[in-house]
């Protein structure tokens, strides 16, 4: 079982996360190193991070090695780092983080996969100790599994392996139960399996997905937990990709703003960034944009057409048809239409 350790005065789970961040943008066909490429207002691998803090994992590892330097200045200083200074593979990069990791168990995860939520983590996490494991896989099933590796389980129904899909012969290409690179593992087999692991593969590179064959040949248990919504387990390597994690986000921010007591009139058209807080009973209208740290008040009504970033909208203010970007609109005030405003108040007391 997952034990607790006292880190100055606070109780933490001994656990480690090792995100893995050091990747390029070449699919996306960008110079900016895809771990920060903004979603919703926030680095994609930010909010793997922040996935792991609330499900409770306060130590983190940050894996970088492309712009090792910007992706640093882009996630912040609240984690930890270790530099993959060449890319030759997911289990070279996982061997990097390892001299970091002090605690029994550690969860790996993909820095690409923003969709993943906390609760997900945790039934990774108590699976693996549930089933007393000495890795546990989150796997998903897939329609169509494309470039995904594969799950090979016996024929008793116990996880057997990892087939990578250039490395997988045509019955196993068949297989919809697919790797997402995502796993927790007892720590010293971890660090045990990752020295045993060979580059003798199609892409010439160490594969942590051959860390579940190493200690199933030596007999160890091996547990999966299927996510319950294989959209969580997507991994982001082009622009397409990115649009469809953008649109499930934005679903997750809207509703949770309803649910909170912000009536939207038409989210289809309305885009608000992880980072904007907005009181209750008030209004957004169609065609609106709201960005950055913004925060807006109870009562107010924003919209339609209009775009707000970083700024401070005060209780019961209104803003229409406007632009207004980095100032402070007054409680009560009315602004616009056709306000263009980048600094400074706005609205004079209602």
């Amino acid at each position: 079982m997952v034990g607790f350790l006292w880190i100055g005065s606070v109780l933490v789970m001994d656990i480690t996360a090792v995100i893995l961040a050091a990747g390029k943008s070449t699919r996306m066909k960008s110079a900016l190193p895809k771990a920060i490429h903004p979603i919703c207002g926030k680095p994609m691998t930010r909010y793997v991070v922040d996935a792991c803090r609330e499900a409770g994992v306060e130590r983190i590892v940050v894996v970088v090695g492309y712009r090792a330097d910007d992706v640093k200045a882009a996630l912040g200083s609240d984690v930890s780092y270790a530099v993959q200074e060449e890319q030759l593979g997911t289990g070279h990069a996982a061997a990097q983080a390892m001299p970091l990791v002090e605690s029994s168990q550690v969860v790996i995860l993909p820095g690409d996969s923003p969709l993943v939520r906390p609760e997900t983590i945790k039934k990774v996490i108590s699976t693996h100790n549930e089933t007393k494991a000495a890795a546990t896989l989150l796997t998903a099933i897939l329609e169509d599994p494309g470039s995904y590796g594969r799950i090979v389980r016996s024929s008793d129904g116990e996880v057997e392996r990892i087939v990578e899909a250039k490395d997988a012969s045509p019955e196993i290409l068949e297989i919809k139960e697919v790797a997402t690179s995502a796993y927790c593992f007892d720590t010293e087999l971890l660090r045990e399996s990752l020295a045993e692991i060979r580059s003798d593969n199609a892409q010439g590179e160490y594969y942590l997905t051959d860390t579940i064959g190493i200690l199933r040949s030596k007999g160890y248990k091996i547990s999966a937990f299927i996510a319950e919504d294989w959209c969580e387990t997507v991994g982001i390597n082009t622009r397409v990709e990115l649009a469809e994690a953008v649109k499930i986000l934005q679903r997750r921010i809207l509703e949770q703003l309803m649910l909170d007591g912000v009536t939207i009139m038409s989210p289809e058209t309305t885009f608000i960034d992880s980072g904007v807080s907005i009181g209750a009973d008030t209004v957004v209208y169609p065609c609106t944009v709201i960005e950055g740290n913004t925060s807006i008040g109870v009562g107010c009504r924003i919209g339609p057409f209009t775009r707000i970033v970083d700024t401070a909208v005060g209780d019961g203010a209104s803003v229409m048809a406007s632009n207004i970007v980095g100032v402070r609109v007054v409680k009560g005030s009315a602004v616009g239409p056709f306000e263009n405003a980048s600094c400074g108040v706005c609205g004079e007391d209602g």
